[in-house]
């Protein structure tokens, strides 16, 4: 088995590959034109709810990616004010592109979501260091202190312990 240079994953497949890639743009091509063929009849059919479907999907992901980049750009801190003004008007005007130049220029990780990740592991291993044990302890010196009665350490023992 051969593979020739430049045609990636499916030259070990063959002429299943090669019909792979001419027949699924043709059948993709005939569901378009399958779909479309209706166009005003006054009608709804099948594919006019199946269509109205794909475009309600993509209209909800595109406000979805929208609502989150403006949600983005004030969460930063490594923009300024003026820098973050411009992003949003840009965002109103100028959406659809505005969107693909935001994704493609923030880069991947900030020095604001490496902290944030920062704090949520010390955190983690914060909680992970108290133990059912160290709880008790707690209780029972809060009742030698006088601080709590016995039906409050009894009723918080019993939380912890549940």
């Amino acid at each position: 088995m051969t593979m020739e240079i430049g045609t990636g994953l499916l030259a070990p497949l063959g002429a299943a590959a090669r019909r792979a890639r001419i027949v699924l743009p043709l059948g993709a091509l005939a569901l378009v034109l399958a779909a479309c063929n209706r166009v005003d009849t006054g009608t709804v059919g099948f594919w006019d709810i199946i269509w109205s479907m794909v475009i309600l999907f993509f209209w909800i992901m595109y406000i979805w990616i929208w609502i989150s980049i403006f949600m983005d750009i004030f969460r930063r801190n490594d923009i300024s004010g003026g820098m973050k003004a411009i992003w949003i008007v840009a965002l109103f005007f100028f959406q659809f592109i505005t969107i693909l130049v935001y994704i493609v220029t923030r880069p991947k990780v900030t020095a604001q979501d490496v902290q944030m990740i920062a704090q949520a592991e010390a955190a983690n291993k914060a909680a992970s260091q108290v133990s059912t044990a160290d709880e008790l302890a707690k209780l029972q010196q809060l009742k030698d202190a006088g601080t709590i009665n016995d039906a409050q350490f009894e009723e918080l023992k019993k939380k912890l312990m549940s």
